[in-house]
């Protein structure tokens, strides 16, 4: 009988035999390589990112602030130059929209009108969600006694419309700034984000890793601003999109209503309220701020709507 020897490969088979090995624990290693761990800001960006109607909404938001931030790019044309004999003349090389009742040229106006009313808007998400965000997370986190104190507050102010109240104190208030107009609207408008924000603190604040940090002797305020809000941040994100294209909205309605920015300020809502009078001998002239206004409206509403989707893990899986 033949002895139990051990093989021992011939020689130049050496590197065949180990070579399986090699390139089964390369591939392993380009797996572990190439395969990052999943979260939800990563699976959101790549569910935005095929959407169209999230490029079209951030083209147009991109463009609403580029002509808010630097409308001498789009038009080198005054706003405030006005030639009366120009009155409601139609489009002309230069001057695309044409002019309205006292001879200004409306493109530029449209133009310069995005500044003001954007300013607004972002001023006023600004502070709401500073201010309705910290008031709602300290409800949510804290809970007891000053989470019954802040929610009683909260509801006080909500049942509060928005444009009345900011109606009446605009009525009275003379020094009528894009700040005054921001910060009066974000007195009453702030009460949504914090009950958001509450009700995401309050589904955050009891996960393990909050727990775990706990245990680590993290102090509660620590908690809350490096664990609780960083986790709860989506469905605030989502409002805040969508509340800075209604607080645009709530501009130009008080400055229509004359009770917002003066008249010295170029505004879409100001040239909407003195386009009204003309409008069946001459719409364009009322066309031109309102679709403006409408079209920026629209570009935040569906980013909303996309990150809405996108942030909410059973809206992926339907």
């Amino acid at each position: 009988m033949p002895e139990n020897r051990p093989y021992t490969p011939r020689r130049g088979q050496e590197h065949f035999v180990a070579a399986p090995d090699v390139v089964t624990v390369a591939a392993v290693d380009a797996v572990d390589t190439d395969e990052r761990p999943s979260s939800l800001w990563r699976d959101a960006w790549r569910d935005m990112r095929r959407r169209p109607l999230f490029w079209i909404s951030a083209a147009v938001i991109l463009l609403v602030l580029a002509v808010a931030a630097f409308p001498g790019l789009f038009t080198s044309v005054d706003p405030k130059y006005c030639v009366l004999a120009n009155s409601f003349d139609g489009p002309q090389p230069g001057h695309w929209f044409g002019y309205d009742r006292q001879g200004c040229d409306i493109y530029s106006r449209v133009m310069y009108g995005a500044r003001a009313s954007v300013l607004v808007g972002v001023l006023t998400t600004v502070i709401v969600v500073v201010v309705g965000g910290l008031l709602g997370a300290l409800a949510g986190y804290y809970g007891g006694l000053l989470d019954s104190i802040l929610s009683r507050i909260t509801d006080i102010f909500f049942a509060i419309p928005l444009v009345l109240a900011a109606i009446v104190i605009m009525s009275v208030t003379t020094n009528r700034t894009a700040l005054t107009v921001a910060i009066v609207l974000a007195a009453f408008g702030w009460t949504q984000i914090a009950r958001i924000t509450r009700g995401a603190v309050m589904s955050v604040k009891n996960n393990e890793f909050v727990t775990a940090a706990r245990a680590l002797g993290m102090s509660k305020a620590g908690i809350l601003f490096r664990h609780v809000l960083l986790n709860s941040a989506a469905p605030i994100i989502v409002y805040a999109t969508v509340a800075l294209g209604t607080f645009i909205v709530a501009e130009a309605t008080l400055s229509f209503l004359g009770i917002g920015l003066p008249p010295s300020v170029v505004s879409w809502g100001g040239d909407i309220s003195k386009g009204q009078g003309s409008i069946r001998t001459n719409a364009d002239v009322l066309f031109y701020p309102a679709g403006a206004l409408a079209i920026t409206v629209l570009g935040f509403i569906m980013m909303g709507d996309v990150v809405r989707d996108a942030l909410d893990p059973k809206a992926r899986k339907r």
